[in-house]
């Protein structure tokens, strides 16, 4: 069991890599394919479209096979796509490939989730979520600062193509390590799709897409944050990026440890409470070169207090088609990415300073505990609805 969570984690591991590097590597790609850094910028939009189209879509046609196959099928797509952007010479096709590299993620996370969870020993399923969420915070301790320094330094090609060894070595460890297991749905495709017809669920999706937008309005301002406001050097970002990685690292595991002592649901509320206060807290004193560097730490530990508490919320409210639903909490994190930079930039382009990132994302993860809550008692008045019925 500990091996198969271990291959699921380095699995975790190259998806964060191939995911983030990119940011890093984005003037090196713009100058080597003869473009400007804001269409180099596609490609971290086509990697995330990949991710949103990509998560129901190949959760609901892998299901009719035994989830270990899937998995091993999905890692077998993430290392070729990833391979062939190494080799791309145009920005038409690095476009592609990474549309298609981001298609595998949700679908892997997403039935990865649940394969965890059926792993693990009685009342440890959050721990084992988290030993697999694990991979994704390390690759932005090591396998991010990495990809960055030997695209900076040779040249942008070597960065995906440390990402395909990294895909072989997953594909390894899923083939030899994941013991055998029985299909991702039980229930087939068509009966899968009926979840989509809940209300709960969707609540879900948007409780992850706007909390985990709060998170992301902040991080996808921190270089200029870093730079522009307190005054850091610019060759300092990396080594901040670092320290925001370990705190992903520890807010992981403490999620886990919230969601066994809490429902999942609450832990949600909590870290979001939290991460409402330090985003405030991050725009009155980022001017202060040693507090932006406390609150980068903070906010991070914070943040990633909720993957694994998220997942398991999402993963409760589609009972039936588990996997479905654990993969579509992917896409939802993929949208709050996207929405959490496009609002996080709204007054920025107005001309207000980059510590208003914090405040809209103090906003988001604000309306995500309203969210919250109102899925707690959507819950509340089905057992109501229930116990009056019997």
């Amino acid at each position: 069991m500990n091996k198969a969570l271990i291959a699921l984690a380095i699995g975790g591991f190259g998806i964060g890599m191939t995911e983030f590097v990119i940011m890093g590597i984005l003037p090196d790609v713009a100058s080597a394919l003869d473009i400007s850094i804001p269409q180099a910028g596609h490609f971290i939009s086509a990697y995330a479209l990949g991710v949103v189209v990509g998560a129901p879509l190949l959760t609901a046609f892998g299901g009719k096979w035994p989830a270990h196959k899937t998995l091993l099928l999905l890692m077998v797509w993430f290392t070729v796509f990833n391979s062939l952007s190494a080799f791309a010479n145009s920005y038409e096709l690095l476009l592609v490939s990474r549309f298609l590299s981001g298609l595998p993620h949700g679908a892997f996370f997403g039935i990865g989730a649940v394969v965890a969870g059926q792993l693990a020993k009685p009342g440890k399923s959050a721990q084992a979520i988290a030993i697999m969420f694990t991979g994704l915070t390390l690759a932005n301790v090591f396998g991010v600062p990495l990809g960055t320094y030997l695209g900076h330094n040779y040249s942008w090609n070597v960065s995906f193509m440390l990402v395909g060894i990294i895909g072989l070595l997953a594909i390894a460890s899923v083939k030899f390590w994941m013991p055998e297991l029985p299909k991702s749905s039980s229930e087939g495709i068509r009966k899968d799709l009926n979840i989509l017809k809940r209300g709960e669920l969707w609540m879900v999706v948007l409780l992850t897409t706007i909390g985990t937008g709060g998170f992301f309005a902040w991080y996808s301002y921190i270089a200029p944050l870093i730079t522009k406001v307190a005054g850091h050097p610019e060759g300092f970002v990396s080594y901040v990026m670092i320290l925001a990685g370990v705190g992903m690292v520890i807010g992981n595991l403490i999620g886990a440890k919230l969601a066994e002592k809490f429902s999942p649901i609450y832990a949600v509320i909590m870290s979001m409470i939290l991460m409402v206060f330090a985003l405030i807290i991050n725009a009155y004193v980022a001017e202060n070169q040693i507090a932006i560097l406390v609150m980068t730490f903070l906010i991070a530990t914070i943040a990633f207090c909720l993957s694994t508490p998220i997942q398991m919320v999402m993963i409760n409210s589609a009972k039936g088609s588990e996997s479905l639903g654990s993969s579509m909490n992917q896409s939802a994190f993929n949208m709050g990415n996207a929405s959490g930079a496009y609002f996080a930039g709204l007054p920025i382009a107005f001309g207000y300073s980059f510590t208003s990132a914090s405040l809209v994302g103090a906003v988001m993860a604000g309306l995500g505990v309203f969210v919250a809550l109102t899925i707690i008692l959507i819950r509340k008045r089905k057992e109501g609805v229930l116990e009056t019925a019997s």
